[in-house]
């Protein structure tokens, strides 16, 4: 029995040294990966950082054209705002100057023609209504 016992200590001791050497092999080569990964990302970083500066140069002249554009936008507005208030003023001004002249002229034009239709009535009408006139008057007592 103690060939038996010596035997499966020896395969136990084995089957031990083997599982080390694979858990020393594993951590051997996970420590190079480690060191590969590392190498490649400072070389993605050092590949990568112009990229970044340029992405952040381009993000900081976006910005600056975008509020240069809203001041844009914001000083076209306040100046079309001006001109409208301007326009509006000089229309109502300019309704106000042409249209006092404008009724006087009217009342002229209406005084005229109504003196005009006087004027043809006394001509077309002018014998008879004094004929009636006179009429009336020798009939008042």
């Amino acid at each position: 029995m103690n060939d038996r016992r010596d035997l499966l200590l020896g395969v136990i001791a084995v089957a031990t040294l083997a599982i080390a050497l694979v858990q020393v092999g594993i951590i051997v080569y996970a420590g190079l990966a480690a060191r590969r990964v590392s190498r490649l990302l400072d070389r993605l970083d050092r590949d990568l950082a112009p990229l970044i500066g340029h992405l952040n140069a381009i993000g900081r002249d976006a910005a600056r054209a975008a509020a240069l554009a809203s001041a844009q936008v914001e000083r076209a507005d306040k100046l079309f705002d001006d001109v409208a208030v301007r326009l509006d003023q000089t229309l109502s001004s300019l309704q106000a100057t042409l249209s006092a002249p404008a009724r006087e002229g009217r009342a002229l034009l209406s005084a005229l023609r109504a003196a005009f239709q006087a004027l043809r009535e006394l001509r077309h009408n002018g014998p008879r209504q004094r004929s009636r006139a006179e009429e009336e008057d020798a009939l008042f007592i």
